[in-house]
C-alpha cells in the first residue's frame, strides 16, 4: 500500500466514449494528465464496460509506462465463476486483459449476503490469498454493499483481508438502506484501510436540485464534486477516494482539488450537511 502516492483514485467503470467503444484517445490523455498530477491508482473489474475497461487500461495505461508508475486494482465477480476450479483461469485471463504480470489490489467483488456463500463455497478467498503467496497479487480486499452485520461477519470470518471498498458519500452517510457511516465504522473496529465509492452518488450529488446547489455555491469554493469527494477523503483511514470520470473536463476539475487535498473546513461541513437535509426532505435518496 506504501507505493499509493495520493489518496484519489481513477475509477474505470465510466470511461469516455465514442459509440459503444472507448474513447482511447481521450482516455491516453486522461492517463496522462492524472499521472503527471502525481496520482497512480487505477480500479477496474471485467464487468465494467462488457470486458472494455480492463483492455482499454491495458492500450491506454500499462503498455505506455512501466509498471511501478501504477498502482492497479482488478476485481473477482461471483458471475464469472461457478466452482473453485474456474477462478484461476478467470483471474489469468484478467491479467492478460490488463497487460500485467500481478494486481496490486484484487477484491472480491460486491460482497453482499446474497453472494457471500458462493465465494465461501467456491474457496474464493482462499484462492486469491494463494495467488498472493504466489506473488499475483499484493493486497486481497473486498467491494462491499450490504448492512454493517454482514461486513463485520467477512472480516471475522476472512481477517487476512487487507482493505474493503464502500459507498460512501454525505448524502448516503446516515440513510438508513445503506449505512455508509455503521460500514466505514466497522472497518474502523477490524482497523481495515477504505477505499471509497460512490462519493458522488453515481453523480447525484453533481447534479444538485437548484435549492441545493445554491448552498454550495454560495460558497465561493469549487464544484459540487469537489465537496463530495472532499467530503469523503476527510475522515480517517481512508485510503482511496475513486472517481468515475468520464471526460477531460472532469478529470481537471477533480485533479484541481484533490492534487493538493485539504479537508472540508466548518463552513464547508455546514453547507454540506444543509444539502444532506434538502436531499432528505425531497426523498431524493431512494433505497437500493
Amino acid at each position: 500500500m506504501d507505493r499509493i502516492k495520493k489518496n484519489f483514485g481513477f475509477g474505470c467503470m465510466r470511461l469516455p466514449m465514442s459509440g459503444d467503444e472507448v474513447d482511447k484517445v481521450q482516455m491516453c490523455q486522461m492517463v496522462d494528465a492524472f499521472l503527471e498530477a502525481g496520482f497512480n491508482y487505477f480500479d477496474t473489474a471485467h464487468g465494467y464496460l462488457q470486458g472494455k475497461s480492463e483492455t482499454a487500461l491495458r492500450d491506454c495505461l500499462t503498455s505506455r509506462y512501466p509498471r511501478d508508475r501504477y498502482v492497479l486494482t482488478d476485481k473477482l465477480t461471483g458471475s464469472y465463476f461457478k466452482t473453485e476450479a474456474d477462478i484461476r483461469s478467470f483471474f489469468q485471463r484478467q491479467l492478460e486483459a490488463c497487460g500485467v504480470e500481478y494486481f496490486d489490489f484484487y477484491l472480491m467483488h460486491s460482497q453482499h449476503a446474497g453472494n457471500f456463500g458462493h465465494f465461501r463455497d467456491c474457496r474464493a478467498y482462499e484462492t486469491a490469498f494463494a495467488l498472493k503467496a504466489e506473488g499475483k497479487i499484493r493486497h486481497v480486499g473486498i467491494s462491499f454493499h450490504d448492512r454493517p452485520e454482514v461486513l463485520e461477519q467477512i472480516l471475522t470470518d476472512y481477517p487476512q483481508i487487507e482493505a474493503v471498498q464502500i459507498r460512501f458519500n454525505y448524502a448516503d452517510y446516515d440513510d438508513p438502506a445503506v449505512q455508509s457511516r455503521a460500514c466505514y465504522e466497522v472497518c474502523r473496529k477490524y482497523d481495515k484501510p477504505v477505499i471509497v465509492m460512490e462519493p458522488v452518488k453515481g453523480g447525484n450529488l453533481v447534479r444538485l436540485p437548484e435549492d441545493a446547489k445554491a448552498v454550495l455555491d454560495a460558497l465561493h469554493g469549487g464544484s459540487p464534486a469537489s465537496y463530495a469527494l472532499r467530503f469523503a477523503a476527510g475522515f480517517p483511514g481512508m485510503l482511496m477516494v475513486l472517481s468515475g470520470m468520464s471526460n477531460m473536463e472532469q478529470m481537471q476539475d477533480n485533479i484541481s482539488f484533490m492534487r493538493d487535498f485539504r479537508p472540508l473546513n466548518e463552513a464547508e461541513m455546514a453547507a454540506v450537511e444543509r444539502v444532506q437535509e434538502i436531499f432528505h426532505s425531497k426523498h431524493l435518496i431512494p433505497c437500493t
